[in-house]
C-alpha cells in the first residue's frame, strides 16, 4: 500500500511535496528546527509603541529641535495677541487670563478682534468658541496615538492645539510622538503667555496700535497656520467660500457674526460633493429599462 501511495504521488501534476516552496529550517538553540528569521511582532514603523528605531539619543535630538522650532516661531506671535487685545480694551489681567486658560490663538484673535470692532460680547465667545471645536477632534486622535496616563490627560488636554498635533502626528513611533508632544506644548505654551505679557504692557508705550497695524497680525499668523492644510480641491473651495461669505456679509451684520456664518462653507460644500457623487449611481439606477 505504501509503494501504491508513493506511485500515486509521483504520477501526479505539479511539484512534488517535497519540492514545494516552504519556510526553510534553521537550527534553534536546542538543536530543534523551525522557521526562518525572527519571530514577527505586533508593531511596526509608524504605528503606537513601534520601536524608536537607530539611535534613540539621535532620534530624540531631532524631535526636540524640531519641536522647540516650532514653539519659538509660533510663540513670538503672542506679542502681537497682547497688543491687540490691550488695543481692544481689555485689561492687562484679561489677556493673561486668556492666554493661560484659553491658549489657543486663532479663537483667542478671534474674540479680542470681534470686540474691537463693537461686537457683542456673546456673538466674540461664540465665534471664538466654535474656531476652537477642532481642538477636540485633534484630541480624539492624540488620545490613542499617545496613550497617556488618565491622570495626566486633562493636563495634556490643554495643550492639544494646531502646532502640537501637526509634531506629533509626524513622528514615526509612540516615544517620539510623547516627547514632541511635550516639547512644543511646553515651549509654546511658555512663550506665547511670556510674549502676551510684554504685548500688552508694551502696548501703552505703542500708542494707537491700529497704526502699526498690527491688528493683522492675528489673522496673518492664522492664515499661515491653516494654507499648508489646504491640500486638497475640496478644502480649497470651502476656505475660499468662507472667506466670501466672511467679507459679503461683514458690512450688514454685527462683528462676529460673519465668522459664524462662514462656518456653513464646509457642511454646503460636503453636500453638493456628496450630490454629485450619487449623480451617475442615482441616473444608472432610474434610466430606462433598469427596473425590467
Amino acid at each position: 500500500m505504501a509503494e501504491q501511495t508513493t506511485s500515486l504521488s509521483t504520477s501526479l501534476p505539479g511539484p512534488h511535496p517535497a519540492s514545494r516552496p516552504g519556510p526553510a529550517p534553521t537550527g534553534g538553540p536546542d538543536g530543534t528546527t523551525g522557521p526562518a528569521g525572527p519571530a514577527a511582532t505586533s508593531d511596526g514603523p509608524g504605528t503606537p509603541g513601534a520601536p524608536d528605531g537607530p539611535g534613540p539619543t539621535k532620534a530624540d535630538a531631532a524631535v526636540v529641535r524640531d519641536a522647540l522650532g516650532v514653539g519659538v516661531a509660533v510663540g513670538l506671535s503672542g506679542f502681537a495677541f497682547g497688543v491687540t487685545s490691550a488695543g481692544a480694551g481689555l485689561t492687562l489681567l484679561q489677556t493673561c487670563a486668556l492666554s493661560l486658560l484659553v491658549f489657543t490663538g486663532a479663537s483667542q484673535f478671534a474674540l479680542v478682534g470681534a470686540l474691537a470692532a463693537g461686537g457683542n460680547p456673546y456673538t466674540a465667545a461664540a465665534g471664538a468658541f466654535f474656531l476652537g471645536v477642532r481642538n477636540a477632534f485633534y484630541g480624539l486622535r492624540l488620545s490613542q496615538l499617545l496613550a497617556l496616563p488618565r491622570a495626566l490627560r486633562p493636563l495634556a488636554a490643554h495643550w492639544v492645539i494646531d502646532e502640537s498635533t501637526a509634531v506629533t502626528l509626524a513622528q514615526p513611533t509612540r516615544r517620539a510622538a510623547r516627547l514632541g508632544f511635550t516639547v512644543t506644548g511646553a515651549s509654546l505654551y511658555a512663550l506665547w503667555n511670556l510674549t502676551t505679557l510684554a504685548g500688552a504692557l508694551g502696548a501703552e508705550k505703542l500708542g494707537d496700535t491700529d497704526a502699526w497695524g498690527l491688528d493683522a497680525a492675528g489673522p496673518a499668523v492664522f492664515l499661515a497656520l491653516l494654507a499648508p492644510m489646504l491640500t486638497s480641491t475640496t478644502e480649497r473651495i470651502t476656505a475660499a467660500l468662507a472667506v466670501v461669505l466672511a467679507l459679503g456679509l461683514l458690512p450688514v451684520l454685527p462683528a462676529g457674526v460673519p465668522v459664524l456664518l462662514a462656518g456653513l462653507s464646509a457642511p454646503a460644500v460636503l453636500f453638493l460633493k456628496g450630490r454629485a457623487g450619487r449623480g451617475p449611481a442615482d441616473a444608472t439606477t432610474t434610466s430606462p429599462g433598469a427596473d425590467r
